[in-house]
């Protein structure tokens, strides 16, 4: 979320985060987008402070209208929530459950670059409730045995298919009544569990954002 790129599961796409890194030389799917340098922290505690975007080919952080869409659904669910922002890249989303009353968000990023930039932010930010964890989101030793969230996002890499490992990676780590956040190529739909019910969906040119909630 310059130098070399990573690669995950041998996929022709270099990952970085919870946002997507075209391969050099292999042309990105759908139109081609500037990292934004900065997104802004929409509401709450840090309300208008800006989080670094690297100015690296197809970076994605959420878009503000989808964040605000999303949140404005959450506004009950986040104050004392403990929140798990699974493939964390800029940090948008996990900040801004931060900044609106989250007790406790863990992000998991893979990219140790980007990992140091979350941690600075955090520290500048003097956010507290926030947790960086260098780390693969799909490694079984990630999420240690006891940990439990109320709620999570999940934005991994659009072209990696990684929807169902992830989803599948954190089901036993949510509490009985949590919220699941996906975003997703427009046309793709991730399969849950019959236990979780689609709360709220909305689409974009690009995106589909999907709330599910558990025992609902």
């Amino acid at each position: 979320m310059g130098g070399d790129f990573l690669k995950m599961r041998n996929i022709g796409k270099d990952r970085i985060g919870g946002d997507e890194m075209v391969a050099p030389g292999r042309p990105p799917q759908g139109r081609a987008r500037k990292a934004p340098g900065s997104v802004r922290i929409i509401a709450g505690r840090f309300r208008g402070s800006r989080l670094p975007v690297p100015d690296l080919p197809g970076l994605r952080p959420t878009s503000d209208r989808v964040r605000e869409t999303l949140f404005n659904w959450l506004q009950h669910d986040l104050p004392e929530a403990r929140v798990l922002d699974l493939f964390a890249g800029s940090g948008a989303l996990g900040f801004e459950a931060a900044s609106r009353g989250a007790s406790r968000v863990l992000m998991v990023e893979r990219a140790p670059e980007l990992a140091a930039a979350l941690r600075a932010s955090a520290e500048r930010l003097q956010a507290r409730s926030v947790e960086v964890r260098c780390a693969d989101a799909l490694d079984p030793a990630t999420l240690g045995a006891g940990e439990c969230f109320d709620g999570a996002f999940i934005d991994p890499p659009f072209a990696a298919g990684l929807w169902q490992p992830a989803i599948a990676r954190i089901l036993p780590h949510l509490a009985p009544r949590a919220w699941l956040y996906l975003e997703s190529a427009r046309g793709v739909e991730p399969v849950l569990p019959a236990e979780w019910s689609l709360h709220r969906e909305g689409r974009t040119r690009e995106v589909r954002h999907a709330l599910y909630r558990r025992g609902a």
